[in-house]
């Protein structure tokens, strides 16, 4: 069985994390490293997928400015979405050869990993048809965001956003994922108390393993 190499990094920046994913991606083009997932925390950021419209920010650059927001124009599909502590993002880089060839069989595994996930706190992940990533409440509020980007060589990078305990009032800054008529909600607000973090990313790594067919193994670093 392959295995998984697993970065926890806590809190990192978004560019931070992002060069970081490139310079994995390229490792893993050239064969240097196996399959590698990022597991962190963005401070808060509004980032742009390659169909964000600029009119999905809804709050003024002033607002932004007060409340420490940075915005970043990103290379990964989708729409807009929003990061902030207390999400759980993770950034597998994978070569997709390796799982299908196939990118959405490998953004329904990602969905299907979390809703897993879900799962074991005894809620209901569904997929809304049509639309990426996953939802409670019968599709009426989003806990979970995904947009992946696939290289030339067939490397992913970015991955999905699961709302742990977020300050959700930051996804009122924006139109989430271009979607008006549907809500945006967490862990902590579905079972009325978040559960630990780290459990949770245990559980995504547990979910995204079975699902793929790898092992996981902690970085060192």
């Amino acid at each position: 069985m392959r295995t998984l190499t697993v970065y926890h990094l806590g809190h990192i920046d978004y560019t931070s994390a992002w060069e970081m994913q490139r310079r994995l991606a390229r490792q893993r083009s050239s064969g240097q490293i196996g399959d590698t997932i990022l597991l962190l925390e963005h401070p808060p950021t509004i980032t742009l997928g390659n169909k964000a419209r600029p009119e999905h920010i809804v709050a003024t650059p002033a607002e932004l400015a007060a409340r420490g927001v940075v915005v970043v124009q990103s290379d990964r599909g989708g729409e807009v979405t929003y990061h902030a502590p207390g999400q759980l993002v993770a950034y597998p880089i994978f070569k997709l050869s390796q799982h299908g060839s196939d990118v959405g069989r490998y953004v329904r595994g990602l969905e299907e990993s979390v809703i897993r996930v879900l799962a074991g706190y005894g809620l209901t992940g569904e997929r809304v048809n049509g639309l990426t990533g996953v939802w409670v409440r019968g599709g009426a509020a989003k806990i979970c965001a995904i947009g992946v980007k696939l290289s030339a060589s067939g490397v992913t990078t970015h991955g999905l956003a699961l709302n742990v305990d977020p300050d959700l009032s930051g996804f009122e800054l924006i139109v989430p994922c271009g979607i008006s008529d549907r809500g945006v909600t967490s862990l902590a607000v579905e079972l009325g108390k978040a559960p630990p973090m780290a459990e949770v990313a245990d559980r995504l790594i547990a979910s995204l393993c079975a699902i793929f067919d790898l092992r996981p193994v902690n970085a060192l670093s």
